[in-house]
């Protein structure tokens, strides 16, 4: 797993999770409610160069290697997918006072 950049990782977990929502929310008629990821330690989330996405089943022979470099993703994050396919992330506020998310549906 040499050359498996975190940040890759931590961008394959948010692709996978919202390209899993915007396909759930699409189904329904009214906003869907929020649903938590599931994400275990041990498994990886890439998303490469490519914009493709893969897991990986993940061992414990070379896991000093992996958090070397990298980096916990603050709270307050959101990911998402833009127009243009690109794969971003937002730290800030992405929620109202009352709880509902400020970047959905009327």
């Amino acid at each position: 797993m040499t050359g498996f950049s975190t940040n890759t990782l931590l961008v394959a977990v948010a692709l996978s999770a919202i390209t899993t929502t915007a396909m759930t929310t699409t189904a329904f008629a009214e906003a869907a409610k929020p649903t938590p990821w599931v994400l275990t330690p041990d498994m990886g989330y890439a998303y490469d160069k490519d914009g493709k996405t893969f897991s990986y089943k993940m061992g414990t022979n070379n896991a000093g290697l992996l958090l070397k470099g990298a980096k916990k993703v603050p709270k307050g994050t959101l990911f998402f997918i833009g127009h243009n396919g690109q794969l971003y992330m937002r730290t800030g506020p992405f929620l109202e006072a009352d709880g509902k998310f400020m970047f959905g549906s009327d």
